[in-house]
């Protein structure tokens, strides 16, 4: 599986932002190779709607067929990259590419409201309650600050992966990095 799929036309990030497809994507990269059918199950629609989503997901590149793991009946999918990235800088030179983040942008806080209404504290053990949760902080940072940040952050989440790579009470979790300046009329209120 390759690192990352940067992308860099606004098209094809508008065709990964489709609701379906990021979720079935997630679940391609989360949860390993799987069919349309099994993935319908996944998401509560039909294998017609998921295999659709798939071949559009396949078309632009995000995924391909495991020959390893074939199914006999159905193609099974898995995802090419670990993660997707954009310049979003260059996509915001045109109104379309403008769209196409704002689309994406809206995509990525509805999966982290899904996932943080799925968690149910209490069905974990308390170092794990301890542990999860989300937090907020307002700061005032000039843009370079806030690169540095994203980048850093980056670096300790794939040192700890590493670090913790084979630890038996491991488990995936989803980590968020977001951040986005206020607008001026909040500033000024």
């Amino acid at each position: 599986m390759e690192e990352q799929y940067k992308i860099s036309d606004p098209r094809v990030l508008k065709a990964v932002a489709h609701p379906l497809r990021v979720r079935l994507l997630g679940l391609l990269r989360g949860d390993g190779p799987a069919t349309a059918s099994e993935l319908a199950r996944k998401v509560g629609e039909s294998s017609g709607s998921t295999s659709y989503h798939l071949r559009e997901l396949f078309k632009y590149g995000f995924i391909e067929e495991d020959d390893e793991r074939r199914d006999g009946r159905e193609r099974r999918w898995r995802a090419r990259h670990r993660y997707t990235s954009w310049d979003a800088a260059a996509l915001s030179g045109s109104e379309q590419g403008r769209e196409a983040l704002r689309i994406i942008h809206l995509r990525q806080a509805e999966m982290v409201g899904r996932v943080m209404a799925e968690y149910d504290q209490a069905a974990w053990p308390e170092e794990w309650a301890e542990a999860a949760g989300m937090s907020d902080h307002l700061l005032t940072l000039p843009p370079a600050a806030l690169r540095e940040f994203k980048e850093k952050a980056g670096e300790l989440l794939r040192d700890l992966a590493a670090r913790h790579a084979g630890d038996p009470a491991a488990r995936k979790v989803h980590v968020w990095l977001g951040a986005v300046p206020r607008a001026a009329q909040e500033e000024e209120s």
